[in-house]
């Protein structure tokens, strides 16, 4: 039965918390889903939420712990002390471990590594921890299951026990030589149906063996899993050693935040924020694109004051204004979306630029002919027929540029490590106008003289 959280229910929660009726907090709280305990105590004040953390068994707060809210999380384990965050941190999986520790300040680190009474624990966060978290070294978890290629099968069953007690999910047992080179891959059921006495060496699957090194981006790592269909792939390191894997939920993080961080930068917004983070914070990721924007409405409006006089001979032409400049930044976006989307996905069409920008150059031609015919006749209808004229072929050249460099920017953004997505938001929105106006104006002196 799906859970709803609602107000009586949550009020229930306090007052139980409050009055410490634990026997209602286990009869209530304690069986339901790990999510929606959590999602409970994101409504909870500090000292409610630790009070019912503390109730729950180990492994169920483990999932709790990474289900909360990151700024309620932070909170959360920054009113523990340094011994009960360590006892947190060792029910972890060590990349979340690794993840949360990374967040404090380096004598905080050393300080809650100190407390840790689990040595294995502390050494694999240590040692996530000397990684970018940006790579495949940062991302993945040092917990998973191995085989030794001249193992038998009974003596692969005993180890795939001991080592499946730090491990939550059990997707595919990796086969290393005896130098923990990575070598290939076991499938749990072969292992399972296979007869006690056989080798490894005659299971395990050599051939296609996808991993990824600890140097590689986190955005191969997303790319090589989505490509392949995997749900976890082993990490080596540059000796080709086994040292981790990486699972789908983390790369289902990274692929959510990168959509996050696109959708922020075509929006205009230049740092990761979030919708409780500071004012402070919030305005200083928005201000460097309102500066941009502000400078080409400057750019703008000298482009207008360099054509006064034409505006003069028929004012007019100020009337069509608008929608000049909203008609290149609307289709400049359109552009550079697509493109900007067929980046995100792994495909580099700089190679084809010829063939993308001649494709959107045509899907420019056939709207701005559309679009100028109709602007044709509506400008006819409402004035005479040469500011018409002089509109729609405005309309139709700055369509065709607008999609022009809405393609073009994005290539060569990517092109020079540049995140293509900003070409989504108000750099190619300012560019376009100012480019609209001037062509608006041209073509009106042309014409009109």
């Amino acid at each position: 039965m799906r859970f709803e959280l609602t107000k009586d229910f949550l009020e229930l929660i306090r007052q139980a918390i409050d009055s410490g009726d634990t026997a209602w907090i286990k009869e209530h709280v304690v069986d339901l889903h790990f999510a929606d305990i959590a999602e409970i105590m994101d409504e909870l004040s500090n000292e409610q939420a630790k009070f019912l953390y503390f109730h729950l068994d180990e492994e169920l707060q483990a999932d709790v712990l990474m289900e909360l809210e990151e700024d309620i999380r932070d909170r959360f384990l920054a009113s523990l002390s340094s011994k009960e965050m360590a006892e947190q941190l060792e029910n972890l999986d060590s990349d979340d471990a690794a993840d949360i520790l990374g967040e404090l300040p380096d004598d905080k680190i050393q300080e809650v590594i100190s407390q840790m009474e689990d040595d294995e624990a502390a050494d694999d966060i240590v040692d996530l921890l000397n990684y970018d978290e940006d790579t495949a070294g940062g991302l993945m978890q040092k917990e998973f299951i191995q085989a030794k290629l001249d193992w038998p099968v009974n003596r692969a069953l005993v180890e795939l026990r001991r080592q499946a007690e730090d491990v939550e999910q059990v997707y595919t047992i990796y086969v290393v030589d005896d130098l923990n080179k990575l070598v290939g891959v076991l499938s749990l059921k072969r292992l399972l149906f296979a007869r006690p006495k056989t080798s490894i060496r005659e299971l395990y699957n050599d051939k296609n063996l996808i991993f990824v090194k600890t140097s590689d981006s986190s955005e191969r790592v997303a790319k090589v899993m989505e490509k392949y269909d995997l749900v976890s792939v082993p990490v080596v390191d540059f000796q080709n050693k086994l040292v981790g894997r990486i699972t789908i939920d983390d790369v289902v993080d990274i692929i959510k935040e990168e959509a996050d961080k696109d959708f922020q930068l075509a929006s205009g917004i230049s740092e990761k924020v979030e919708s409780n983070s500071s004012v402070w914070r919030i305005s200083r990721a928005r201000l460097p694109w309102l500066l941009i924007g502000m400078l080409g409405g400057v750019l703008s409006a000298q482009v207008i004051s360099k054509f006064e006089g034409n505006i003069s001979l028929l004012p007019a032409l100020a009337f069509f204004i608008p929608l000049i400049t909203a008609m290149g930044g609307n289709v400049g976006v359109q552009s550079s979306a697509i493109v900007v989307q067929s980046l995100a996905r792994g495909n580099d069409p700089f190679d084809s630029i010829l063939s993308k920008v001649g494709k959107e150059a045509l899907v420019g031609v056939v709207n701005g002919l559309l679009c100028s015919s109709l602007i044709f006749g509506i400008a006819a209808f409402i004035n005479d027929y040469t500011l018409a004229l002089v509109v729609s072929i405005s309309l139709l050249t700055v369509i065709i540029f607008a999609a022009i460099f809405g393609t073009l920017i994005p290539l060569v953004l990517n092109r020079y490590k540049i995140d293509p997505a900003l070409a989504t938001g108000p750099f190619v929105t300012t560019l376009n106008d100012v480019l609209g106006l001037f062509i608006y104006f041209t073509v009106g002196i042309l014409l009109l003289h």
